[in-house]
């Protein structure tokens, strides 16, 4: 098998996304990583060349599932509200059935990586394209858009942290409400401030 092995690659890519997801960037060292993938600590440098591009590489895959889980809960033909609803229920039931996946996106987007390397991406996001085109139809606030994914993403992320870090049970009804109170937050006719 070559040391360039895909298997090995996603060996080490699946022990950082649970180290990350327990310790932190910080708190997990290469070699932390590597023993955990149970390979030696340089066959990690054979596939990524320091933690930062291996970090980048595994937002590069988390993101890549997340989208494909999106892209089957988007319905191009349904009315924005619909879309909204649809797509955001599915990126919370994506996080709340992969809270390693949420924790390390979390971390990913708030940390000095994400801001030299997601930008592109964060500008055709499919979600961000629903909250412009409402805005844009008047359906939603007229605000800028790092208000308008606020009140959207707000809410979301605060029920998958409360699961991803303490189990909290989060049932359907409490997805359905959550999604109806970012859409109810957003939308336009609550101008009035």
């Amino acid at each position: 098998m070559s040391r360039h092995s895909p298997a090995k690659r996603e060996s080490l890519l699946h022990a950082a996304l649970e180290l990350f997801a327990e310790q932190g960037f910080a708190g997990t060292s290469t070699a932390l990583i590597a023993k955990k993938a149970g390979v030696a600590s340089g066959t990690l440098f054979f596939h990524f060349n320091s933690k930062d591009e291996l970090i980048h590489a595994l937002f590069q895959d988390v993101r890549a599932r997340i989208e494909a889980h999106l892209r089957a809960s988007l319905a191009a033909d349904l009315p924005l509200p619909e879309r909204f609803a649809s797509a955001f229920a599915g990126l919370l039931h994506y996080f709340l059935d992969h809270p390693a996946e949420f924790k390390f996106v979390e971390q990913y987007h708030f940390s000095p990586l994400c801001a030299r390397q997601d930008e592109p991406y964060r500008d055709h996001s499919p979600l961000r394209a629903i909250l412009l085109a409402a805005r844009e139809k008047g359906l939603v606030k007229d605000a800028p858009i790092l208000v308008l994914e606020a009140v959207a993403f707000g809410p979301l992320v605060a029920l998958a942290k409360e699961h991803a870090n303490r189990q909290t049970p989060v049932d359907e009804s409490m997805v359905r409400q959550t999604i109806a109170a970012c859409w109810d937050g957003l939308q336009s006719r609550h101008c009035a401030v």
